[in-house]
């Protein structure tokens, strides 16, 4: 049996069963229990050192500007 042959009838059985379990095993890890919380950060956490955040929670330890320097070069321009 040619390589090419192998491989494509590779492809067309085994290799797409385990693509599909990847698949499905991915949407599961996603929309597990109890991940909100952990996307949730991972999407605001861009906004985490912002002087004005969109959605500040009080409970969180975010380090302020005060005393860094960075806001006397925002109010410069």
């Amino acid at each position: 049996m040619e390589t090419y042959t192998w491989l494509r009838a590779f492809a067309d059985s085994w290799f797409l069963l385990l693509m599909f379990l990847f698949f499905i095993g991915a949407v599961l890890f996603a929309f597990r229990p109890g991940s909100r919380k952990v996307h949730d950060e991972t999407a605001n956490m861009i906004f985490r050192n912002d002087r004005s955040p969109a959605a500040a929670k009080e409970d969180e330890d975010s380090p302020s500007d005060e005393g860094s320097g960075r806001g006397s070069e925002r109010e410069a321009h």
